[in-house]
Order: C-alpha cells, then structure tokens, then sequence
C-alpha cells in the first residue's frame, strides 16, 4: 500500500509570496477588529511594510540563488532562480510606488467610492459621501493581488500558475469598480474586466487540458520532455501551447485581445489604472517568458508564423489607435498596447538575452506607466464655482498646463519620452535592448516594424508635449479650467522615485543591464 509522503517545502524560499500574502490576511481581519479613526493609516502602513519586506526577502533569495543555485519548491509546483527572483524585484518595485499612489488623498477624498455596492447616483451614495466613508478594504485587495503576481513568475506547472492568474485577477475586478467619479463608467469596466478575464482563464484552462492530454502533466519540464518523445499528437499539444499562450496574451493586452483594456484603462480609479497597467503587464509577461522559453523552444517553427502576426498586430494596431485618441487615460491604454508588441520581440527571440531584456524593458516601462498615471491623478478640472471635481482627462484640458505647473510638465514629459524610446531615458535603452535580442534571434523584419512603429508613436507624445508648452491654455488666465491639487505627497514621492529611476536606467544602466545579464536562463 502506497503511503502518503508529504513535500518538503522551504518556507525561507516562499517568504516574499507568504509576507504578502499574510499582509493580506492581516488586512481582512484589521477591516472587521480596527475602529474606523485609525483604520486607514494602519492599512496603509500595513501594505507599504509588506511590499517593502517582500522586496527585501526578494534580494535575500537573490544573493541566496547565486551562492547556491537555483531549486524546485513545492514538489517543483514552483521554481526559484534567477530570472523569477528578478522579476518579482521589478513587480514590487513597480507595487510600492502604485501603491503610494493608490493610498495618496486630495482634499480629503481618496479615488474609491465611499459604498461600493451602492447604485450610483442613489441617496445611500449621497449619504455615505457626507458620511466621509472610506473604502480601505482597497489594501488587502491589493495584495492579494501582488500575492498573485509574484507566484506568476516563478509557476513550473500549469495548474499553479492558473491559481495564481485568479488569485490576481478577482481583486483588480473589484477595484476596477471602485471609482469615486464616473461610476457607471468604472462598474462597466469592472464588468468587461471581468468578461476579460473569464475569456482569459477559458482559454488557458482548455489548453491545460490539452497539454495534460498530450503529456500527462502539468508541469512545463513534462511537457517540454513529452514534445520529442511523442508522436501521431502534435495537433493536441501545438492547440494547447497556443491556447494557454492566448490565456497570457489577454493580460498583457496583445491584438486581437485587446478589445476592452482601453475601457478597463478608462473607467478603473486612475491609481488602479497605473498599479494594473505596469504590475499585471510584467507578472504575465514573466510567466508567458517562462513558458515559452521551457515548452515552446521544439516549437518555434510552428508557432513562429502566429506570434509574429500577433507582435505586428499589436505593434500597430496600438500606435495608429493611440494617434487618434483625445482622452489621456485611452492615449497611455492604446499606447500600453503597442508596448506590449515590443516585449513580444523578446519572447519572439528565443535567446537568452531576450530573458533579461524584456525584464529590463518592463522595469522601465513600469515606473513611467505608475508615474504618468500618478500625475493624471493630480490634474482635476473646476466647475463654474471653482470647486474641483474629477481629473482633467482630456487633451485640451492640458493646454499651457506647463507654464502654470512647470514641474509637473517636465515629469510628465519625461515619461513620454521614455514611452517614446528618446534617449537618455530607461525606454530608449529598454527598446534598445529588446531589438537587438530580436535581431539575434533573427527576427530582424519584426525590429524593422518595431522602429517604424516607435517612430510614428512619438507623433501623440510629442503631441501631448507641445500641448503643455506651447498652447494657450483654453480658459482664461483667472479660471484656467484645470488645477493641480495638493495631496498627502505620498503620489509626489512616488512621482519622483519613477523620474529618478527612468533617468538613472537611461543614463546609467549597467548595473542594472548586469543584474540582469545573470537572468538569462530558466531551471528546467
């Protein structure tokens, strides 16, 4: 009789995922025993402590891997290595600062919805905002979040990372619904985040179980050992490849899965906006970069064709969108799009040096994505008494918002140019560094599209630029129409941490380049 042997499990290794995750915890318990007074500032604190140990267990196991090499965690559910540990790095870098944001307050008002479940427009929304209500449940709703983005990158096996992609996915549903302005506009992109998502785990769970079929595994080392032993199976197992491929594909946003991210983008609180568009882009780039490094490399010719007709796809369907847009929020969206065309040329590239470029390439993309969204938070248009109401999202409305709040502009023009690829900023070298991966994997027609595309994409940064500098604003001197408020700081800091690292990854990156020369490999 068979007997049950329980897995080793190396608790030190797991302690970024378990701080999180028991920060989390923490928060449901600290929403139903904390009185109300002190509740928010120890759910604010309580996140920031843990993202900021979580890293710090993060650089532990980095120095940790690299005296002892890397290892299989929980029966090899898990890997801890080199590229995993760094990508966890960028995604709670990329969390603290979004989270900064995301608990930073103007006059008194955070983003959220007082009652969430209240219809908007009702008497009971009316009576909780007099009520100064305040949604903190939004923090262990983040972590859960970041809980489920840092299994991401290092899941070995199918049914793991499928746990993760919810564990992620249901709380940015609920904090896409959480919105304090606009709230039909942000319940609608609640729903369609969630039909997203749905679509999303069909199609992953339906290739799981035709990669189980093919293999009879979930484990990617399984399936990657099963492609050249098995025979007379090869339409089972390419359907699943690029099946569970298309799950991945709809959280980073990749064409033709594209179609509701700018609603998402538009209605979600701006915060959620910024944390979801930088944090879930690089979790799920980092786990499609250990997929297919590990499944597909005996698959490249046969999956070569449609990847690359997705990266073109992408590439410019999300510029030639983004040229036409006048709302800021779709701008960056339809531009997050065609960002993610160009860390496909990473993937595509099938070399190690794609690995650590497209790792590098999403830490640069993820501090300007929180810090241009942190600003957006802080532009807020005025009604005809002068009060402030929602943010100034349209184009217009930033018209001459440079010579009012230089520093502002020049933040915010930073970002874009790093969006751009200029040089001098942690874009131009990201860019930089994933076409020439692409190149050396000989995908050079796709860098060829990618250049053209960069190019034609610097039309509406540039565009946005011009309009802060050199555009009569379109109020008067004495009621411009739009104002910067003032905050806690805590978007201010964070604003500040993402323009010093964009400058510092575009003027000096090599350490940074050499952290992530030694994340070139995956554990098989």
């Amino acid at each position: 009789m068979n007997q049950f042997v329980p897995p080793e499990i190396d608790w030190a290794a797991l302690s970024p995922v378990l701080i999180v995750l028991g920060i989390a915890v923490i928060g449901v318990l600290v929403e139903a025993f904390v009185p109300v007074r002190v509740r928010r500032a120890t759910q604010v604190v309580l996140a920031v402590v843990g993202v900021g140990a979580a890293l710090v267990a993060v650089a532990w196991r980095w120095v940790v891997v690299q005296a002892d090499g890397p290892t299989a965690l929980v029966a090899g559910a898990l890997r801890e290595d080199a590229p995993a540990l760094l990508a966890q790095a960028i995604l709670l870098v990329c969390a603290f600062v979004g989270l900064l944001v995301i608990a930073d307050r103007s006059s008194g008002e955070d983003a959220f919805a007082p009652a969430a479940a209240a219809i908007p427009g009702s008497a009971y929304e009316a009576e909780a905002r007099r009520a100064g209500l305040v949604q903190t449940e939004v923090f262990p709703l983040t972590m859960f979040a970041i809980g489920g983005m840092l299994v991401f990158p290092a899941a070995a096996d199918l049914l793991t990372l499928f746990i993760a992609l919810e564990v992620l996915s249901l709380p940015l549903y609920l904090l896409a619904g959480l919105a304090r302005r606009r709230r039909l506009l942000s319940q609608e992109a609640s729903l369609k985040y969630f039909l997203l998502g749905a679509f999303s785990s069909a199609f992953f769970l339906m290739g799981l179980a035709l990669l189980y079929g093919y293999s009879g595994s979930v484990r990617f080392d399984a399936v990657a050992t099963a492609v050249p032993a098995t025979s007379g199976m090869d339409g089972m197992l390419l359907a699943g490849v690029l099946l569970v491929i298309v799950g991945l594909l709809f959280k980073v946003g990749a064409v033709p899965f594209h179609s509701w991210v700018p609603d998402v983008y538009q209605g979600a609180p701006t915060p959620v906006t910024g944390f979801m568009a930088a944090c879930t882009k690089i979790a799920a780039f980092a786990a499609l970069l250990r997929f297919f490094y590990v499944v597909a490399p005996g698959l490249q010719w046969d999956l070569t064709v449609v990847l690359w007709i997705i990266a073109i796809l992408t590439m410019i369907v999300g510029t030639v969108l983004a040229v036409v847009q006048t709302d800021m929020k779709r701008m960056l969206a339809y531009s997050s799009v065609a960002h993610a065309g160009f860390v496909l040329l990473g993937v595509i590239a099938l070399v190690p040096s794609g690995i650590s470029s497209v790792l590098f390439y999403l830490l640069a993309y993820g501090l300007a994505t929180v810090g241009a969204f942190g600003l957006l938070t802080l532009v807020r248009e005025r009604d005809a008494d002068g009060n402030v109401t929602g943010e100034a999202l349209h184009l217009s409305q930033w018209a001459g918002l440079g010579r009012r709040h230089p520093v502002l502009a020049v933040c915010f023009t930073l970002f874009l140019i790093s969006f751009a690829g200029i040089p001098l900023t942690g874009g131009f070298i990201g860019k930089f560094a994933v076409f020439g991966a692409a190149i050396e994997g000989g995908a050079w027609p796709l860098v060829v599209i990618a250049v053209l595309a960069s190019a034609a994409a610097a039309f509406f940064y540039v565009r946005v630029i011009v309009l802060m500098f050199f555009t009569e604003p379109t109020g008067t001197d004495a009621d411009p129409g739009t104002t910067v408020v003032r905050t806690e700081g805590l978007t201010a800091v964070a604003v500040v941490v993402c323009a010093v690292g964009t400058v510092i990854l575009g003027v000096v990156p090599g350490p940074i380049l050499d952290l992530a020369a030694n994340a070139t490999k995956f554990m098989l």
